[in-house]
């Protein structure tokens, strides 16, 4: 279990720093760095502080099996996010490097700045074949530190020169940095970016996901990509009972009438340390309403926090799951919306130039 503080932690979405026992770990709890352990007579402690460390992987590919994703291959240029999603399921990916789910995955960052390299020798390889590569699928490949980094930048070079098609999953609004690479491989039907929505007020997304973009913001960012010819898809993602479905009808409208021609929803899903996280921050948050979020996020997982089996993970069962879908259908037909299926284009795919010069485009 992890320990409940009685006020948030600002500017954070997780409220403790405590790690990971599935793997024996000895028991810590960190609410900030040495400083905050330091008594202060003159006023309050230092806030919590971001760290990056770059990191120099081998390969830079994932591959994966997964029955219910509709991609077989993806890059995460970071690990850690700072956006401090308190939901986010890739929290538990941290424990795996015996760092907390919690405010280490937030606050302490590892970068990957070789990776556009790494991908051209990938691309280069005798026998590569094609597939729509996925960015964002684990950590946002547009949090704070890519200003700085631009690994994702370098990244859709690749893709650009290459003719490579490629996927983007974000909440953040600093995707239009990117706008002219992403207009030019759209014209190529090489690339389908989703935002995701979670709600329409910026008080309660402040709380949930303290370091994103406002909503405003990305919903600014789906009309612009709109209007720069960009494929876009919208995410209700994820949608949590009694905290975030009651923006569902209204976001659905909002996106179409910027002309977004794809919308889709996804389950809170709260795997591993999320779950005792998310309780955390539901008794720091809203305590008047966290008996009745768990009763139906475990209404809908068959009497669990969370269910990770592949097909149900994304398929909540129950009466709760009916009415959110129904609801879902009812707002899509109204606003002349549905999921569509972006078709992106393998056949212009060419090797990289062995020696690394750019192919007049």
């Amino acid at each position: 279990m992890f320990h409940v503080k009685h006020s948030p932690v600002k500017g954070r979405g997780a409220q403790s720093g405590a790690v990971s026992t599935r793997f024996g770990l000895a028991e810590r709890e960190v609410d900030g760095d040495w400083r905050d352990h330091v008594a202060t007579l003159d006023g309050p402690p230092v806030k919590l502080r971001t760290t990056v460390t770059e990191e120099r992987p081998k390969s830079i590919l994932t591959f994966n099996q997964s029955p219910d994703v509709p991609f077989d291959r993806s890059i995460n240029a970071y690990r850690g996010c700072e956006h401090g999603c308190v939901y986010c399921f890739a929290r538990p990916t941290h424990a795996y490097h015996d760092l907390s789910p919690g405010l280490d995955f937030e606050t302490k960052l590892f970068a990957k700045p070789e990776a556009a390299a790494l991908l051209r020798k990938t691309l280069a390889k005798k026998g590569y074949s094609p597939k729509p590569i996925a960015l964002g699928t684990n950590t946002d490949p547009y949090q704070p530190i890519e200003r700085t980094y631009r690994i994702t930048r370098q990244i859709l070079e690749v893709c650009l020169e290459t003719r490579h098609p490629v996927t983007i999953t974000t909440k953040s609004d600093r995707v239009l940095d990117d706008a002219d690479l992403l207009a030019e491989l759209a014209r190529a039907d090489l690339v389908a970016v989703s935002i995701s929505v979670t709600s329409l007020d910026p008080v309660l997304s402040s709380k949930l996901e303290p370091r994103c973009a406002a909503p405003a913001k990305r919903l600014a960012a789906l009309g612009t990509l709109v209007e720069r010819g960009v494929p876009v898809h919208c995410s209700l993602s994820p949608v949590i009972p009694a905290i975030t479905d009651e923006f569902i009808e209204g976001i659905i409208a909002r996106v179409a009438e910027l002309g977004v021609g794809s919308v889709g929803w996804i389950p809170l899903r709260l795997p591993h340390e999320v779950a005792p996280l998310f309780r955390e921050w539901l008794a720091v948050h809203y305590p008047d309403r966290a008996g009745k979020v768990m009763s139906i996020v475990r209404e809908m997982r068959g009497g669990r926090d969370n269910d990770p089996n592949f097909h149900s993970r994304m398929n909540p069962q129950g009466v709760w799951a009916d009415l959110i879908r129904a609801r879902f259908r009812v707002a899509c037909r109204k606003a002349g919306i549905e999921k569509a299926r972006f078709v992106l284009d393998t056949a212009q795919f060419r090797p990289p130039e062995s020696d690394r010069q750019m192919r007049l485009l």
